[in-house]
């Protein structure tokens, strides 16, 4: 008798700060490509590679977070860096990740421009022993080399597995800008998060009188 399939599960970090359009098209591209059974959007409350993120405080984040992924049944927000102490580095969240997911294949999402950054990340050896792949958004213009980051990063190759996302020029930064000067935000983002920046005015959104 064939044994059980194992459980693929994506793990998408960010500060999402907002959540947008982008980011669930990502999501989904990499859920269908890499044939995942859930995705994990882990909120990260602070960057420590990016000082003086994010924007929005954390619970509006979460709020935005939640609203953004509600009705999707395999997207789920964890909790795994919001209910621990700073600093959050991805080795730590990865390996409590597997210890919650006993026998998942983990499978860690990314963008070229983060690839390239890896070898710098705290302990990236660790994430590759704590991950069965690395989902590799390609991005035009991302370049990377692999066969140099594989002389840094052994092992790094037989892990990347690529997803192919339409070309969609969403950030968070831009649509902060423009939220923050008055320019049109609502299409960016899922109907629920506009809703939501209105209500609070986040980002310095003003409703027009």
């Amino acid at each position: 008798m064939a044994g059980l399939a194992l459980e693929r599960i994506g793990v998408f970090g960010g500060s999402f700060d907002p959540p947008h359009l982008a980011h669930l098209v990502l999501a989904d591209e990499a859920r269908h490509q890499l044939g995942l059974g859930r995705v994990l959007w882990v909120l990260t409350p602070d960057n420590p590679l990016k000082p003086g993120d994010p924007v929005a405080p954390l619970q509006d984040r979460i709020d935005m977070l939640a609203a953004a992924i509600a009705g999707e049944p395999a997207f789920e927000l964890s909790r795994v860096d919001l209910d621990r102490p700073p600093p959050h580095y991805s080795y730590q969240t990865l390996r409590l990740l597997g210890e919650d997911n006993p026998g998942a294949q983990l499978v860690f999402l990314m963008g070229g421009d983060s690839l390239n950054d890896l070898p710098r990340w705290k302990h990236p050896l660790e994430i590759l022993a704590a991950i069965h792949g690395l989902g590799v958004v390609r991005r035009p213009g991302a370049g990377f080399d692999l066969a140099a980051l594989e002389e840094q990063l052994p092992g790094l190759s037989e892990k990347v597995l690529f997803v192919d996302t339409p070309l969609l020029e969403i950030s968070a930064s831009e649509i902060r800008r423009r939220a923050a000067v008055g320019a049109p935000i609502r299409y960016f983002l899922p109907k629920t998060v506009f809703e939501i920046i209105r209500e609070r005015e986040l980002y310095g959104f003003r409703t027009e009188p």
